[in-house]
């Protein structure tokens, strides 16, 4: 298989991987707070790689340690929390839609930090792409108006982390394999997402024999080693044989897989709100488009 057809089957891969984690989060979090939730992801995460992928430490050399922290900290460790929350307070569909902003920032920051080229194309596209944005948080505040749409800031926050991420890795990473990298960011991440975890109350209230709390960490381990461990993995390899952008673009599909799970889960968008979806998309594309 060449690089070509690699890149889009890794691609496929994130997009139904990554589209389910939001219906998973949202049901993990019937038993878990949102802390919670992110600090056990990165623990379950961060122990299923050092089982078997702790030899690929070795490879990590002394001029790669500040990116894997940085990297650790804007694709894991802050995202991790911000979906957690937002979740909790709007539709998991909704937040998936809005991670598509993620190649949008992909490429300022690139330009902006990293010296990548800016064509007046992908501007374009940012600007459609705030037009949905704007529509899709309008329109769900308005229909939902128990659900409070500010926390929709979070996964724009989360965006940039997962831009400057794709650029890091690109620039200063393109040398090190990806298991190397994603074990790394998780060895990082255990002393800190311990740490969270110990302030808050599970150690206290959690019971084996809360039906609740097992389920919710039966979906968290399913979310730690598939939708993070293994898909990280996955991505950082996209990234290495593609770029930054392509690589951001697995948030074309994401909507559409988690948009199925939200619709089995009850979840309802107006036309409006499908209709901003859509122009973000096209602002997407806009952006990815070579020419």
């Amino acid at each position: 298989m060449n690089n070509q057809q690699q890149k889009w089957l890794y691609l496929l891969l994130l997009s139904l991987v990554w589209g389910s984690s939001f219906i998973l989060m949202k049901k993990a979090l019937l038993g878990v707070t949102p802390i919670q939730l992110g600090a056990i992801r990165m623990l379950f995460t961060a122990i299923f790689l050092l089982t078997f992928a702790f030899p690929s430490l070795k490879k990590i050399q002394k001029k790669h340690y500040k990116y894997i922290v940085f990297t650790s900290f804007a694709a894991t460790f802050i995202p991790g929390f911000l979906f957690a929350f937002a979740i909790t307070n709007i539709d998991s569909a909704v937040v998936s839609i809005l991670n598509s902003l993620t190649p949008f920032n992909t490429l300022i920051f690139g330009a902006a930090l990293f010296g990548f080229a800016f064509k007046k194309s992908q501007l374009y596209g940012i600007l459609i792409g705030l037009v949905g944005t704007l529509i899709l948080i309008l329109q769900g505040a308005v229909l939902n108006p128990e659900q409070n749409y500010w926390y929709a800031l979070l996964i724009i926050i989360a965006s940039i982390g997962y831009a400057l991420n794709a650029n890091v890795v690109k620039k200063y990473l393109s040398d090190l394999n990806a298991l190397s990298i994603v074990t790394g960011n998780f060895l990082v991440l255990i002393v800190p997402a311990f740490t969270v975890l110990c302030f808050t109350d599970f150690f206290k209230t959690f019971r084996f024999n809360n039906n609740v709390v097992i389920e919710s960490l039966g979906y968290l381990a399913i979310l730690s080693i598939v939708g993070t461990g293994m898909a990280k993995v996955i991505y950082n390899k996209l990234v290495q044989i593609s770029d930054p952008v392509f690589s951001s673009s697995v948030t074309y599909l994401i909507p559409l897989v988690a948009i199925f799970w939200g619709a089995l889960d009850g979840e309802e968008l107006s036309p409006l709100q499908i209709l901003g979806g859509f122009i973000i998309l096209l602002g997407v594309y806009l952006v990815n488009k070579k020419k």
